[in-house]
C-alpha cells in the first residue's frame, strides 16, 4: 500500500507532490486504479528481487484473475467513488511491459477508452522496455489525447546494490530504457528508488538521486527499505544484516535529500507502508497524514524546500 504525500491544509507547498501536480494539470486531484495484466514479473524466474512479495503491496480491491473491465469497475466502486471525479489507470503490479507490445497495447487502449480515465501509469523494469514499445505507445497516447507515465524501478544507481537485490539488470539497462522512452515526448518517465539499502550511506543515496535527476525524468517515487515477511531480505534481517530506518532518521534523510531534487520533478511518493500483517520492519505506527504534517513542519522550521540546493533561493 503506497502513501501519497499530502500538503497540510492552508500550508504553502514545499514539495511538488502528486496531488499538487494534478491540481495544476487537471484542476483537481486524480485517483489511481491499480490494474494487473496477470503476467508475473519475469525476474521471478531468476529468483526475484530479495525485497519483493506481491501480496505486500497488492490492494484488496485487485484480483488479477479478473478481466480489466471487472478490475476497473471494482476500482471505481471501492477506490474512486465519492473521492475523485476521474482517475489514472495504474498498472502497478508486476512488470506490465513484459507483455509483447502487440498484446499490451490493446489492454492499454481498453483502459484509455474509458471516459473518466485521464491517462496511464505503467510500472515496470528497465529491461522490459522493448525497442518498439515507446513509439507504439506514443502513437496510442497521441490518439487518445490522454497522458502516460512509465515508472521504471531502478532502486539504486550502484551496481553492487543492484546485484545485492538480485535485480538482474544493470544501470546501463536503465539508462537505455530512459533513452528509448525520452525519444517520445508524449510519454513521461518516472523512477522508483529505495533508500536505506544495506551497504549504502547517505553519500551513496545522494549520488543515486543526483544521477537520476540529471536524466530527462518527470517523476520520482522514493521510499525507505521495508522488510517483508517471507522474503530473502527477511532472512537477512533475522541475521541482523539489514539495518532499517527509525522514523526520525528517515525524516532527517528526507530533509537532506529533497533540496537536491529539481522543482520540476513530481514526487508521487516519499514513503510507503506494506500490509501490516506482512511488514516486519520498520513499524512506525504513524498515519501517512501525520507523516506529511511532520515533514512539512520540519521543512518549514528549517526553511527547506524541494530544489533549494540547486537554486540557492530562500523560501
Amino acid at each position: 500500500m503506497s502513501s501519497t504525500l499530502q500538503v497540510p491544509s492552508g500550508a504553502s507547498p514545499r514539495i511538488q507532490s502528486f496531488s499538487q501536480y494534478c491540481r495544476q494539470r487537471y484542476g483537481h486531484p486524480l485517483g489511481k486504479i491499480p490494474l494487473d495484466t496477470g503476467l508475473p514479473c519475469p525476474n521471478r524466474a531468476q529468483g526475484g528481487c530479495i525485497f519483493c512479495r506481491p501480496a505486500s503491496f497488492t490492494p484488496t480491491s485487485l484480483r488479477p484473475s479478473d478481466s480489466l473491465t471487472t478490475q476497473l469497475l471494482r476500482g471505481k466502486r471501492l477506490l474512486i467513488k465519492g473521492r475523485f471525479h476521474d482517475y489514472l489507470g495504474y498498472f502497478q503490479q508486476e512488470s506490465c511491459t513484459a507483455l509483447p507490445t502487440d498484446q499490451l497495447l490493446p489492454l492499454l487502449e481498453q483502459v484509455l477508452s474509458q471516459p473518466d480515465c485521464r491517462g496511464l501509469i505503467l510500472s515496470t523494469r528497465p529491461d522490459c522496455i522493448a525497442p518498439d514499445l515507446p513509439a507504439e505507445l506514443s502513437r496510442l497516447i497521441d490518439k487518445s489525447g490522454k497522458d502516460c507515465l512509465i515508472e521504471l524501478g531502478l532502486q539504486s544507481a550502484h551496481e553492487r546494490s543492484l546485484h545485492f537485490l538480485n535485480r538482474n539488470h544493470s544501470f546501463a539497462d536503465f539508462t537505455l530504457a530512459v533513452e528509448r522512452i525520452a525519444a517520445q515526448p508524449q510519454v513521461q518517465i518516472g523512477v522508483h528508488l529505495i533508500l536505506g539499502l544495506p551497504g549504502e550511506n547517505r553519500a551513496d543515496m545522494l549520488q543515486t538521486l543526483q544521477t537520476v535527476c540529471a536524466l530527462p525524468i518527470h517523476a520520482l517515487k522514493l521510499h525507505h527499505l521495508q522488510v517483508i515477511r517471507g522474503t530473502h531480505l527477511h532472512t537477512l534481517y533475522k541475521r541482523s544484516e539489514v539495518p532499517v530506518f527509525s522514523l526520525e532518521a528517515y525524516m532527517e534523510l528526507l530533509t537532506a535529500l529533497l533540496p537536491h531534487i529539481p522543482e520540476s520533478i513530481t514526487l508521487h511518493r516519499i514513503w510507503s507502508s506494506a500490509h501490516p500483517d506482512l511488514l516486519i520492519a520498520p513499524k512506525w505506527n504513524v498515519l501517512a497524514a501525520e507523516l506529511s504534517k511532520t515533514l512539512h513542519a520540519t521543512m518549514q522550521y528549517r526553511n527547506i524546500f524541494q530544489g533549494q540546493a540547486l537554486t540557492g533561493n530562500q523560501a
